[in-house]
């Protein structure tokens, strides 16, 4: 995948806590160690959002939905 070079603002400490994270060799740069820090922040904002849309189902209608049809199908599903 092809990367394209931004400009960032950024505090001093927090500047200075990654480059101590890179001297550590916990990242190989300053750009990985940001590029790491924003995929984990948009995989959580991704998950909350999943979370908020599940939050707002029924749990009855959609175990009624689930069920829907089931026992009727049941009959003629073959014996394994």
């Amino acid at each position: 995948m092809s990367k394209t070079k931004v400009a960032i603002t950024i505090e001093q400490p927090l500047l200075a806590h990654i480059d101590r994270l890179v001297a550590a060799q916990v990242f190989p740069n300053r750009s990985r160690a940001i590029e790491e820090a924003i995929e984990e922040k948009i995989e959580r904002l991704e998950h909350d959002r999943l979370a908020r849309e599940c939050a707002k189902l029924d749990p009855a209608f959609e175990q009624a939905l689930a069920e829907e049809g089931l026992s009727e199908e049941r009959v003629e599903w073959p014996e394994y």
